[in-house]
């Protein structure tokens, strides 16, 4: 197979399932062919990533896979690496140094996309694993786009992870209600002009719970649009 990318994910399966389901739904296709090529590499056993950013001692870190992951993929050539997964970007520089395949950064398309889709925004809320909090990818984005920052409670914080593990990792499901509540929570009571969906795991929450008028960036849902871009272009590249 020429002219495809590759998706390191299974960080988790159900994300990474959403994030698929979403490529294919959005892809303009009529027939077979007209779908993206693509290899999905679910690495279901990667160590979590918000556990060892946390408590790096007493937890295995997830480079040395995920490096092994890049390493393996990067000899069958293919145009570029989605990585459907926020905390992971933790890695981004080392996983890109070990490639010269490029690595598309959710975290950079998101912020990326409020100007677009919300000129006037100024605060820029963001909810994520207590990972992607702590090691602060999101943090550099948006106050390099000239952005404010508004971080969630500890309240919001723990609730966020409730959503996250207890509802989409360990029982895949999806609770609308603690859902809609956070997102209140950011844009009506700490005053986001716009929060982002910094985790796959939201992403999911947003596909099956949305339904609500709250300004929101959902970060995967870039990372979708950004890999059909450059999928369609290349293949437009490969026709001509």
């Amino acid at each position: 197979m020429k002219k495809f990318f590759t998706i390191i994910g299974g960080m988790g399966t159900q994300a990474t399932e959403s994030y698929v389901h979403l490529l294919n739904k959005r892809t303009p296709a009529h027939n077979d062919q007209d779908y993206l090529n693509y290899i999905l590499v679910n690495h279901a056993t990667v160590p979590d990533r918000t556990a060892y950013i946390t408590d790096p001692e007493n937890n295995p870190s997830p480079l040395p896979p995920l490096e092994e992951d890049i390493q393996q993929q990067s000899k069958l050539g293919p145009e570029f690496f989605a990585l459907p997964c926020n905390t992971a970007h933790y890695f981004y520089d080392q996983l890109q140094s070990v490639t010269d395949v490029p690595i598309l950064h959710m975290p950079r398309l998101a912020v990326g996309a409020i100007a677009k889709k919300f000129p006037h925004a100024r605060k820029v809320g963001l909810i994520a694993t207590k990972g992607t909090l702590k090691d602060k990818v999101y943090d550099k984005e948006i106050a390099d786009a000239g952005y404010e920052i508004v971080h969630p409670t500890d309240e919001i914080a723990d609730e966020t992870m409730d959503l996250i593990y207890k509802g989409v990792k360990e029982q895949d499901y999806v609770d609308p209600k603690l859902y809609h509540h956070i997102l209140n929570q950011m844009v009506n009571e700490l005053g986001s002009d716009v929060v982002i969906l910094g985790c796959t795991e939201i992403s999911v929450a947003e596909e099956r719970a949305g339904n609500h008028d709250y300004p929101v960036i959902d970060a995967q849902s870039e990372l979708v649009d950004e890999s059909i871009r450059l999928a369609e272009k290349m293949q437009k590249n490969k026709a001509s």
